[in-house]
């Protein structure tokens, strides 16, 4: 019996040419793990994410062929400008994207922002002095506006018991980005130099030392913004040709389930009036993001520029190569981690514990930084390589549990808006994160000789500081939580 009412109420409360609508469908219908969907994500939110950070490993070495630093030391201050570019121009106008992806779809502003990173972060890679760097850098976030977008559409996607899978392949992708790409910058930097059997110092390789990584990356992007054309729509775009209560009268037809029915078409109506603003869930969870973002942004610059920055000044002395290397095998650790391991924590003890946890473990874990660039050989690779993998696991840990907060505080036709809102925020403490940390590195190698927290003991403290206000922040009373869509929110 229940057989025969199925059909019907599928044709009743599903709108025929919505494709939000034919996407639920494809959803309840489906079952096993959606693969294609998974693989979709990432590498979109990877495409995206590359380009952030793949300047840090040669970010130092393009400062300096600019001949705009007076001193050695100054290398960091404006290193740190370049890095916050990027992150303004998106602080800019992810709010305009998020309701550009509410108004027209997910689907359009992913294949603009894909798109994007063809066209700006291939001209970023002909830079040929600091202010074209700068503008290029600065047009690449604003115009890359998916990565809001992309977090609603991760949430929309799945079904409901795959949506923190979901979450966390967006939060995987990124934390890969942000060490696949360090690692593409830190092997293809200066081709010339270290493969002059392959490119010659007069080839476009050897004039622009910085382009073959970049144009890497921008030809991937080209691939996955002509995929990005076959992704499904998952934005409700119902035609108002049929009333409401015609639908819900139609439905009352079918019995014992008409109450279900009726409730299920009016969630899916874009009714509510709520402020995004003054939704505390969603509000205090962004807070706590833009802190931890702060954080992650600020550390990933530092750890590049303390790598490969001389042992005088307290650093490793790596070449590009060398964090390349260390990098890569982070992001593979990070990989089968975010994969096999957080969904299973997620469901056990929940978004908020996994943050704190993970908080207190990377505060301890950088304060030990200082002590590992004492060690040297094949004991400083090995214990920079086993804290590299924890230390990004950690942060990504905690940024896919913030993800999966934000997204269920929200309902679908404020979703878009309400990540736009996060990227917003977070944008503009990313963009304070280079430019911070570019300040705080180049101040700490200047106090080397200090009585109190010298050289890279004062950027490690800093850094932990941070990390330290952000686990705080997931306490009570300052973080809420929306339980549900039915019940109240635990505040």
């Amino acid at each position: 019996m229940a057989d025969v009412h199925k059909e019907p109420l599928l044709k009743t409360y599903y709108y025929e040419n919505c494709p939000g609508c034919k996407t639920d469908q494809l959803k309840a219908l489906k079952r096993g793990l959606p693969i294609k969907e998974l693989v979709s994500i990432w590498i979109v939110v990877l495409c995206t994410t590359l380009p952030i950070s793949s300047l840090f490993p040669f970010l130092y070495f393009m400062i300096r062929d600019f001949h705009i630093a007076k001193r050695e030391e100054d290398i960091g201050y404006y290193a740190g400008y370049v890095g916050s570019s990027f992150m303004l121009g998106r602080a800019l106008t992810s709010v305009f994207w998020g309701i550009v992806a509410d108004r027209y779809g997910r689907k359009p502003v992913i294949i603009m922002g894909t798109f994007t990173v063809v066209i700006f972060n291939t001209l970023f890679g002909l830079s040929v002095n600091f202010w074209m760097a700068i503008a290029t850098r600065f047009l690449l976030g604003s115009f890359n506006g998916l990565l809001g977008p992309i977090k609603a559409y991760a949430s929309e996607i799945f079904r409901e018991e795959h949506q923190a899978l979901g979450l966390s392949t967006v939060s995987t992708a990124w934390g890969i980005g942000l060490i696949i790409g360090p690692a593409l910058g830190g092997f293809l930097a200066q081709p010339a130099e270290k493969y002059p059997f392959l490119f010659s110092k007069d080839s476009v390789f050897g004039r622009f030392p910085y382009f073959l990584p970049c144009l890497s990356i921008s030809v991937f992007a080209l691939i996955v913004t002509i995929a990005s054309c076959w992704l499904p729509e998952t934005l409700h775009m119902h035609h108002k040709s049929r009333d409401n209560s015609a639908e819900a009268l139609e439905a009352a037809c079918y019995g014992s389930n008409a109450k279900e029915i009726v409730q299920d078409i009016e969630e899916r109506e874009p009714t509510s009036k709520e402020s995004l603003l003054k939704n505390w869930p969603l509000m205090s969870s962004i807070i706590v993001y833009c802190v931890f973002s702060l954080h992650d942004m600020a550390y990933t610059e530092i750890f590049s520029l303390w790598a490969v920055s001389p042992r005088k000044y307290g650093g490793l002395s790596y070449s590009t190569e060398n964090v390349g290397e260390v990098l890569a095998i982070s992001g593979f650790g990070l990989l089968v981690f975010q994969l096999s391991l957080y969904p299973v924590v997620e469901r056990i003890i929940g978004p908020i514990m996994i943050a704190r946890i993970a908080g207190v473990v990377a505060i301890l874990l950088l304060t030990s930084y200082h002590y590992i660039a004492m060690l040297s050989g094949f004991s400083l690779s090995l214990v920079l390589n086993c804290a590299s993998v924890m230390k990004n696991v950690l942060s990504v840990s905690i940024i896919t549990g913030l993800f999966i907060l934000q997204n269920n505080a929200v309902d679908q036709h404020q979703r878009g808006a309400a990540n736009g809102i996060s990227m917003t925020a977070t944008s503009l403490f990313k963009a304070a994160g280079p430019a911070g940390g570019g300040a705080l590195f180049s101040w700490a190698q200047s106090r080397l000789d200090a009585a109190f927290l010298p050289g890279d003991q004062m950027i490690f403290f800093f850094l932990n500081v941070i990390e330290a206000i952000g686990v705080l922040m997931t306490f009570r009373p300052f973080l809420a939580q929306r339980m549900n869509r039915k019940n109240q929110t635990l505040s």
